[in-house]
């Protein structure tokens, strides 16, 4: 098959690449999905399990942030029928409610009802050749991550495992859509590829009790948290947020799927896979720290606002741990796959 390449685009001044081509992302897909990966990934709504505490509204949901192609800066948020489907503008179903992301979580229960309501009135749909997906939040109040939350990855570097969550940042400014470029900084010559559970808070909390810490979370989605090694382990004190944060170096996406739409976050498959070919291959059941834990860990020490973004952690296979080391180069191509969410397809440029 013949690869098709996005042509390169001058990034935006926010370091987000907004004009990815919609034609592009379908071939990309094709490109580099196999057909049991099209199956694993495709839209499907799971029961929920009844056992497990509910999420903020009850309703599972695959909420997104898109802009109509043309409409450069004009955020939407709208329900994705299905992976790859399309999208209810919920602005256009109902002129009451906000633009972004964010401002629907900080309405709560209410917002996400109302979400819920357009889903099922089948109204305002809008084709996805129309759209151009963006991160599903944009500029949070934090980007929150966790290190070494991976007992497989933690053998893979002969690291004990943690007694307690390892928490660093980004900066907001890392954050780009799911299928936008990664920008291959001058500054480094060793960017690594980690896939990553996210998900994000969907009300505000401190003090948060591990009972309660799943009604505090709106959703899931998938990260690939890009790292510049050299900075992170060799440089500026071996501080970790000067590489981990450069521009465009926190691809999110492609959707943000709600609590109640997945039977269970920790037991989800998680690959990365790069020009097609996979590097990492695993599964939530290997997190150390699971969500309760985090959220409950970190509200001790800040104040949790909707739309705050958690990375949970990478499982094996990063570049920087390969006999010898792989890092990217320019017009590699890195997916990042986990189930019942979906995949984000990002070229390095």
């Amino acid at each position: 098959m013949k690869r098709t390449t996005k042509p390169n685009r001058k990034p935006s001044k926010k370091g987000r690449n907004q004009t990815a081509e919609p034609q592009l992302e379908v071939q990309m897909r094709l490109l580099l999905r196999s057909s049991s990966t099209i199956r694993t990934l495709f839209f499907q709504r799971p029961s929920v399990n009844p056992q497990r505490q509910q999420g903020l509204s009850g309703a599972a949901m695959r909420l997104v942030q898109f802009q109509h192609q043309g409409d450069e800066g004009g955020i939407r948020v709208g329900v994705e029928l299905g992976e790859g489907l399309g999208v209810v503008d919920l602005k256009a179903y109902d002129p009451s409610l906000p633009t972004t992301m964010k401002a629907l979580l900080e309405l709560g229960d209410e917002g996400l009802q109302h979400a819920q309501r357009a889903m099922s009135s089948g109204q305002c749909v809008v084709e996805r050749s129309r759209i151009q997906l963006l991160s599903p939040v944009l500029a949070p109040e934090k980007v929150v991550c966790v290190g070494m939350n991976y007992r497989d990855h933690c053998l893979e570097q002969n690291a004990p495992i943690p007694k307690e969550p390892i928490i660093f940042s980004k900066f907001p400014n890392a954050i780009t859509g799911p299928y936008d470029d990664i920008l291959l900084p001058s500054e480094s010559q060793e960017v690594d590829w980690e896939v990553e559970l996210a998900f994000v808070i969907g009300r505000r909390g401190k003090h948060i009790k591990e009972e309660d810490a799943l009604s505090y979370v709106a959703g899931f989605t998938v990260a690939n948290d890009v790292s510049a090694r050299d900075w992170q382990m060799k440089r500026n004190g071996k501080q970790w947020l000067l590489g981990k944060t450069f521009d465009s170096f926190c691809p999110l996406g492609p959707a943000l799927v709600t609590t109640d739409a997945i039977k269970d976050p920790h037991n989800l498959g998680v690959r990365c896979l790069v020009n097609g070919q996979t590097v990492q291959n695993s599964n939530t059941d290997q997190m150390i720290f699971k969500t309760e834990v985090l959220v409950a860990w970190v509200s001790k020490f800040v104040t949790l606002a909707p739309g705050d973004v958690f990375l949970t952690g990478t499982p094996p296979g990063v570049g920087v741990f390969r006999k010898p080391p792989v890092f990217l180069k320019k017009g590699d191509i890195v997916e990042c796959q986990i189930d019942q969410i979906g995949s984000i397809i990002n070229k390095v440029v």
